[in-house]
């Protein structure tokens, strides 16, 4: 019954967004912002709603609201509201995978995420946690949900998630909000090195995760063999 409840909620949460526009305003980081300033004078609820749905629902990056955010607010605005909403968007789906179990998680994540990771997630929990949550090509999200389903501690959870989330968060929204000031040259290397990790990250993101899953696996073989 708590899953259906909560099932339906985030089923009305999606009906919500399609209805007010959300997913036609994905067509641009400009088309976002104004999705999130028509709801002035609450556009920083607004903003803060986003991103905790966004890992809900997951249906963007919260890296990319962050920087819109950043342009409409600022940058430490944007940049705690989003904070705030993704730590407490990924307890709660934690906590709720934790107390529901594996039926819940099996609504929420698709059975070839779940077969890809909950193996290794529950084999090394810490260690794939904490790489998973830096590297942007991972479903950080979904990982959350898994997570709920291993023997990690709530509080243990949390701190892994407090260090290492904010700081994608962090870049994301001082770029939109234009707090960092560089010199020019630095500014075009930092666009040259950041344009090669994209175009890398997009070619070979695959690969490098499977690189980094199969070698997970290989060291829980060797630690299992007497």
């Amino acid at each position: 019954t708590s899953a259906v409840l909560v099932l339906l909620l985030c089923a009305l949460g999606g009906v919500f967004l399609w209805r007010s526009g959300f997913f036609a305003a994905l067509s641009s980081q400009q088309a976002l912002q104004d999705y999130i300033s028509q709801f002035a004078p609450y556009s920083h609820l607004c903003f803060f709603l986003l991103q905790f749905l966004s890992v809900v629902l997951a249906p963007i990056p919260s890296n990319l609201s962050a920087a819109a955010g950043g342009m409409l607010f600022g940058t430490w605005p944007s940049f705690f509201l989003t904070i705030a909403a993704v730590l407490s968007a990924s307890l709660l789906v934690f906590l709720l995978a934790r107390a529901l179990g594996q039926s819940f998680a099996d609504r929420l994540v698709s059975r070839a995420i779940s077969d890809k990771y909950l193996s290794i997630v529950r084999a090394k929990t810490d260690t794939f946690l904490i790489l998973a949550f830096l590297l942007p090509f991972f479903p950080d999200d979904l990982l959350c949900i898994l997570a709920g389903l291993t023997a990690i501690s709530t509080p243990r959870f949390l701190v892994i998630v407090v260090l290492t989330r904010p700081w994608g968060l962090l870049v994301a929204s001082a770029l939109g909000g234009a707090t960092l000031t560089l010199p020019l040259w630095a500014m075009v290397l930092l666009g040259i090195i950041g344009v090669a990790v994209f175009l890398l990250g997009m070619k070979y993101g695959d690969r490098w995760e499977e690189s980094i899953l199969k070698k997970f696996r290989h060291t829980k073989e060797d630690s299992s063999r007497p």
